[in-house]
């Protein structure tokens, strides 16, 4: 069955535009997630439109196909869908909102308004999927960002166009840090993209991490774990394009999205459902082809142009920092800030590992007495760690090692440094100082050795 729709308006008003068929498929089959049709001439990617009951129509992508059989995933429930359902291809490529009409509002994966504050003002529709920038028109990343995080400045500076992962398990504190971020960091635009995470984190992401004043400069993508795997695909993927159409406008944009993690599992459920085989760990070839994809969009533009800074957490399930999607992010993006565990017990926030934390660009953005006193602080904290079992039972003597006991001096100065309210901002330059004069201080011969519980060695009691 052929259905015509009028195209004549794309053209010159006054000659006459034949429509274009379409022709209609019906389904087949229905399996897990998956849809089989046949009778249909589409491409890999194409939307097409299902009639699911009477008067009802879903919205379906081409995933896949096998002959003559293809395979679509749903982007919302199918209730009510029969054998036989008619299929018919949406003739117009699909289109996704942007422009500045988007700030302050909350949107889903396909573009759609869902904070009930009526329709989107958008400038202009565009393609979901933005264009490759050559790697050497890319401007260098030269110039550093502000996060107002005291640890990060000073420890672990982000440089303009740089893009970090944010590593941990579940409950350790990266929302809280995402949130952070958001109030404090020195961009024009902050785009959030809220993937595969529990729905009641995104009102309170709204209303607690970004607040009035941050939300005024922010686009809010918003795709829960109820959403299909197909939307939650399609709400990275616009986050992106929305951040990507703001750097084209010579804007410095932030761009946050949690959790990188959630992203690979919705491919993961779709490469899975049309028979693509597991690799790793149950996961298929495409999830690693389309990460860096995904994660290569991001950064700084031509010269003259704006930057997209961005921030990806992963989920390292059960704190592996082994999960196969860890590790293949930690490969792709520009540095990596953990969050430790162990710290958060401690009720040490934020709980960065600054020992197994890294940012590949901060050599290229700092001072280089800014780098040796980051180096130093670097060092000690991490003497004080490879001893810490011994000084915390009273078996270090005092004197065996002058770095050590230079560590053990330095230790409460150290651990405030790394700690932050969540209501306290460290602009840069104040982050670099205090570093500065924290690492600057003078030894105190005379002072006692002090455990982890504030014990005076056996060596000093002698």
């Amino acid at each position: 069955m052929a259905l015509f729709q009028n195209h004549s308006h794309l053209s010159d008003p006054d000659l006459f535009v034949p429509a274009k068929p379409l022709v209609s498929g019906r389904i087949t089959r229905l399996i897990g997630l998956t849809l089989e049709a046949v009778g249909l001439k589409v491409a890999l990617g194409d939307y097409c439109r299902i009639a699911v009951a009477e008067g009802q129509l879903a919205e379906a992508e081409v995933v896949g196909f096998s002959g003559d059989r293809i395979y679509l995933m749903p982007l919302h429930s199918v209730e009510g869908l029969q054998p036989g359902a008619r299929v018919t291809p949406q003739q117009s490529a699909s289109q996704v909102p942007v422009g500045f009409g988007l700030l302050g509002r909350v949107i889903n994966g396909i573009g759609q308004p869902i904070d009930g504050r009526g329709p989107l003002d958008a400038e202009r529709f565009v393609s979901l999927q933005g264009e490759t920038i050559n790697p050497l028109a890319r401007h260098p990343i030269d110039t550093p960002l502000d996060v107002g995080i005291r640890s990060i400045n000073g420890l672990l500076t982000v440089g303009c166009g740089q893009r970090l992962g944010l590593f941990a398990g579940s409950g350790v504190g990266k929302s809280v840090l995402l949130g952070m971020m958001t109030r404090n960091t020195e961009a024009d635009i902050t785009v959030v993209g809220l993937i595969g995470e529990r729905g009641r984190e995104v009102r309170e992401f709204i209303d607690h991490s970004l607040g009035a004043a941050g939300m005024a400069r922010s686009v809010v993508v918003a795709s829960p774990a109820d959403d299909s795997p197909l939307m939650r695909l399609r709400a990275a993927e616009l986050t992106t394009r929305i951040a990507e159409y703001f750097r084209a406008q010579g804007k410095r944009v932030l761009l946050l999205m949690d959790s990188l993690t959630r992203y690979a599992q919705a491919q993961r459920e779709i490469a899975l459902a049309v028979g693509e085989p597991p690799a790793t760990k149950g996961y298929p070839p495409s999830v690693f082809a389309r990460l860096p994809r995904l994660v290569e969009r991001a950064g700084n533009a031509q010269s003259g142009e704006g930057s997209i800074t961005a921030f990806y957490t992963v989920l390292t399930e059960g704190d592996d920092q082994q999960d196969p999607i860890a590790d293949a992010a930690r490969a792709i993006l520009d540095g990596h800030i953990v969050l430790s565990r162990s710290l958060a017990e401690q009720g040490h926030y934020p709980a960065v590992d600054i020992e197994a934390s890294i940012s590949r660009v901060m050599p290229q953005v700092v001072a280089p007495e800014h780098l040796a006193k980051a180096l130093e602080f670097k060092r000690m904290f991490s003497r004080y760690q490879q001893n810490a079992d011994l000084i915390s039972v009273g078996a270090y003597a005092r004197g065996s090692d002058p770095l050590t006991d230079r560590a053990i001096e330095m230790l409460p100065v150290l651990q405030a440094y790394l700690q932050q309210g969540m209501a306290e901002s460290f602009d840069q330059q104040r982050s670099i100082q205090e570093l500065i004069m924290l690492m600057s201080m003078p030894p105190t011969p005379s002072a006692p050795q002090q455990g982890m519980r504030g014990q005076v060695s056996q060596a000093d009691r002698r």
